[in-house]
């Protein structure tokens, strides 16, 4: 359909051009005078303010529809590109990422699979799958091409150009998307929020559980050239092996999709929750892997983290209808979003003060704490789901 194609354009868009920091953190710490983690910070404003901003937005998704968020998110991820570009220091820079943060709530992820849910309903988890796919290449199309653009101009051209390519996107997402696809013409005011989702303890579960995933994951992505750097690999190398993480993740997805009548969010987290537990254990058994063991670990993490990527967006599905969906990712991307934001900077530090092996003992721990939570979910799967 129409609308999941231009859906996945936009996601790759958003999510290619967020990751710049990933290539480019070093460089824009030595232009602003400051250290690695200090840079990092920037990820770490960007993930709380999503995750402060994201449970109030539900009310206006159920009000408003996806498509004018979605287009309103991605002229304000411009504009915090264009500030990110002209910072001059640190109270600038991360100014300028409160405003991708602010911007990244109503444009990036949960935007795009509450309106893929406005369309389908209980049939969404599909459709989400299919968008994950689809826009599971954002690193590895953005990485690359941020590195050679790198070469080429300095940072502060590559956000402008970024800022240009994210005005290009609202305009697609103007022509692209209808206003609510299931709604009649004129509904799209006055909506009535339904009510409030009931916050028990399966909810607290679900949660934990996407966030301790989140944290490992979300941290690898911001430093995962890094990690590979500090195990003696040039940057060329780094980042050919990092991108590479797309195509593995996306063909975890693609297995997930297929699968997609077989089995549910769940079903693929407690899958995906061992693998990716596995590749840390991998790396952490070996304080100095090999090239061999290296391409290992990416392989066997970017098919855990890939499907562990489907699993955050399909997994309330197991426990909430399509009424309540749209108020529960919301709710769940506040600690989603805080724990992602904690990731690369405490992450990068421990890997630049002590080594990897500290940061892939705490990855680990948390890895295994979300399986933990998985299994208890497991057991409280609603009776017709079983």
């Amino acid at each position: 359909m129409r609308y999941l194609l231009v859906l996945a354009i936009g996601q790759n868009v958003g999510w290619g051009t967020i990751g710049l920091l990933t290539v480019l953190g070093a460089d824009i710490a030595a232009g602003l005078d400051m250290s690695l983690p200090s840079a990092f910070m920037g990820s770490t404003v960007f993930y709380v303010t999503m995750g402060l901003v994201a449970p109030v937005m539900g009310a206006a998704f159920v009000r408003l529809g996806a498509r004018r968020l979605l287009v309103a998110g991605s002229l304000g991820l411009a504009l915090g590109f264009a500030a990110l570009g002209a910072s001059q220091d640190i109270v600038t820079y991360l100014a300028a990422w409160l405003v991708l943060g602010l911007s990244g709530a109503t444009s990036l992820s949960t935007a795009a699979h509450i309106a893929l849910n406005e369309a389908l309903g209980a049939k969404a988890g599909r459709a989400i799958g299919a968008l994950m796919i689809a826009s599971g290449l954002s690193g590895t199309i953005f990485w690359p091409i941020t590195a050679y653009l790198s070469q080429g101009m300095d940072w502060r051209l590559v956000c402008a150009l970024y800022a240009a390519l994210l005005v290009a996107t609202a305009v697609l997402y103007l022509g692209g998307l209808p206003m609510r696809p299931n709604a009649e013409p004129g509904t799209n005011k006055g909506v009535e929020a339904p009510p409030p989702v009931e916050l028990g303890g399966t909810f607290y579960i679900v949660a934990a559980a996407i966030s301790l995933n989140a944290f490992v994951t979300f941290g690898f992505s911001g430093i995962i050239i890094e990690l590979l750097k500090s195990y003696g690999l040039p940057l060329a190398t780094a980042t050919t092996l990092a991108s590479s993480l797309g195509i593995i993740q996306i063909s975890a997805r693609a297995l997930d999709f297929l699968g997609g009548q077989r089995w549910d969010g769940l079903n693929t987290a407690l899958v995906a929750g061992p693998t990716l537990l596995a590749s840390l254990l991998l790396l952490l058994v070996m304080p100095e892997p090999s090239l061999v063991a290296i391409i290992g670990f990416i392989v066997i993490y970017g098919f855990g983290a890939g499907a562990l990527a489907v699993s955050r967006a399909t997994m309330p599905l197991v426990f909430y209808d399509r009424a309540d969906y749209a108020r529960a990712l919301s709710r769940i991307a506040l600690p989603l979003n805080l724990l992602s934001a904690a990731a690369p900077p405490i992450l990068v530090a421990l890997l630049e003060g002590i080594g990897p092996s500290l940061m892939l003992l705490v990855a680990s721990t948390c890895s295994a704490a979300a399986l933990g939570l998985l299994v208890m979910l497991h057991l409280r799967r609603p009776a017709q789901r079983r």
